[in-house]
């Protein structure tokens, strides 16, 4: 047990999905694991453990935001033993050639936040991905004929911008090739990095803020069902080819 997971030693696994709604926890755990159990609910924040193709896989949610996300990434590695993180959640798109539906392999995070500023004596740590998931991911993906684009994202502390930048916030990063905004990646690459685990953020294009394309609320739970399946069979793949 942890300070906001009241998981048992040993109950979760070494593998661990991480939605940032605790509804899409459930979900994953319903139709894709086998004999899952839920090992948390403190705090509403859902976690559930099974197997998935005869490994065990746990599932849990992290909120919104880098310091929701870094509360259960740290408790996670430190006091569960988890060796693989992978955040499946979506994104914002800030370049008008990335369609909604679309996935976003996060080969790294570039932030807003100051949250490391003292760990790193206010410079920048570049916050990436774990090279042998985002190749299998890009891998499977192209295998499946899934539209995906590898690259850095924008973790951003702020989900609504101010109203006298609303149509422009975007630009400076775009212009340096990020592909799209979302709020957890660059914490979950920078604790993960500390503890020497592995971990990947899998993201798919929920709306484009150029474009103004948007997706349904039904499309948006389809299609996270698609990358929650391609983000078990990388972990899956990756713990049987180590």
């Amino acid at each position: 047990m942890s300070v906001h997971l009241e998981a048992a030693p040993g109950s979760i696994a070494p593998i661990v999905l991480l939605p940032g709604d605790p509804l899409r926890a459930e979900f994953i755990a319903q139709r894709y694991l086998q004999d899952a159990v839920c090992h948390n609910r403190v705090r509403n924040a859902l976690g559930f453990t099974g197997t998935y193709q005869g490994t065990r896989v746990s599932v849990q949610s992290t909120g919104m935001g880098m310091p929701s996300c870094a509360i259960y990434v740290q408790e996670l590695l430190a006091q569960y033993g988890a060796r693989m993180l992978i955040r499946i959640g979506t994104c914002g798109a800030i370049r008008a050639e990335l369609r909604t539906r679309d996935l976003v392999l996060a080969q790294a995070a570039s932030t807003n936040s100051a949250m490391f500023d003292a760990t790193f004596g206010g410079a920048t740590f570049a916050a990436a991905a774990s090279y042998d998931l985002l190749s299998r991911a890009h891998r499977l993906a192209t295998e499946r004929g899934a539209p995906t684009h590898v690259g850095t994202v924008l973790t951003s502390d702020r989900f609504y911008p101010d109203e006298t930048t609303l149509s422009t916030w975007w630009n400076p990063w775009a212009e340096h090739g990020v592909l799209a905004a979302e709020m957890e990646t660059a914490a979950l690459y920078t604790l993960a990095a500390r503890r020497n685990a592995r971990s990947l953020s899998i993201l798919t294009v929920s709306d484009n803020l150029v474009t103004g394309e948007q997706t349904t609320s039904e499309e948006r739970q389809t299609g996270f069902g698609d990358m929650a399946l391609l983000a078990l069979d990388v972990a899956v793949g990756a713990t049987h080819t180590r």
